[in-house]
């Protein structure tokens, strides 16, 4: 049997479950850390999350109590928002883990929008602004966005001409996978950007790594969630694909003068009760 290259394209239009099944798993051995999908079903472990903070934060003390992945923050008038991972500590810190492949986007405000979003979700109806919870936003590029050669980048806030720091409970810490730098965070990353289920050199996090990699609870694990994002992307597919379409009809219905009570009779008549926007 000739060898077949299990792409994207060939398993949608294959019926056959082993070949769907080995594109899967071809899928899960090439995933590293640095994918925010493996990373949020690794880090939804505490042990595993409680590893990687440790270090990042230079705090072995730290204690996770409780983790959430895919954390969704809906909005009544904005955009919804759904963090990587949110994590609290036993002294009640949260902490945001964010990976960033991208280097086009406002790395500054995006961070930004991701500590407001945290704080808005924490301050309860009827507490002082002074039970809020010290919030750290772990921003993980790929790339050196900022420029600076260094693994990590915190920012740090003064008033002008003064040095003491200007604490206001926020705080962003940019660690850049891109830079070696001999220190525990950078090995941290090189582990990161492997995912080697074979390297054990990283505790809680390689033992969480070699369990989704190679153990059959692991995989089946992961097999489940590649299968709900399979199956999400030929829906959201689905639907991008009559969007694009229905917009084209009414652009050239609404050119021929065609009445627009008439062509959302139609429309509704063809997406077969999808909800069509009007433009």
């Amino acid at each position: 049997m000739s060898k077949v290259e299990l792409s994207d394209t060939y398993v949608r239009e294959t019926d056959s479950r082993i070949r769907h099944r080995e594109f899967l798993l071809q899928g899960i051995e090439k995933l590293t850390l640095l994918h925010d999908t493996f990373m949020k079903v690794a880090l939804k472990d505490v042990e595993a999350c409680q590893h990687v903070i440790r270090i990042l934060m230079d705090d072995p003390t730290i204690e996770i109590v409780e983790v959430r992945s895919q954390y969704r923050i809906s909005k009544l008038v904005s955009k919804d928002a759904v963090l990587d991972i949110l994590a609290e500590d036993s002294w009640g810190r949260v902490y945001n883990l964010e990976i960033q492949r991208k280097t086009t986007i406002d790395h500054a405000r995006r961070t930004r929008r991701y500590s407001a979003l945290v704080d808005a979700e924490y301050l309860e109806k009827g507490k002082e602004y002074n039970e809020m919870p010290e919030v750290y936003v772990i921003y993980i590029s790929e790339t050196d966005i900022w420029e600076t050669r260094e693994t990590e980048s915190p920012v740090e806030r003064h008033l002008k001409g003064q040095i003491e720091e200007y604490n206001d409970g926020q705080h962003t810490i940019y660690i850049n996978a891109a830079i070696d730098d001999g220190s525990p965070k950078a090995a941290l990353m090189r582990y990161f950007k492997t995912c080697d289920p074979d390297d054990m050199s990283q505790g809680a996090l390689s033992r969480r790594v070699h369990y989704l990699k190679r153990e059959k609870g692991g995989i089946g694990e992961m097999c489940e969630y590649s299968e709900r994002i399979f199956n999400g992307g030929k829906e959201e597919g689905r639907r991008e694909g009559l969007r694009e379409g229905c917009e084209k009809m009414m652009h050239l219905m609404r050119e021929q003068g065609i009445d627009e009570a008439i062509i959302e009779k139609i429309m509704a008549n063809v997406t077969e009760q999808e909800p069509v926007q009007r433009m």
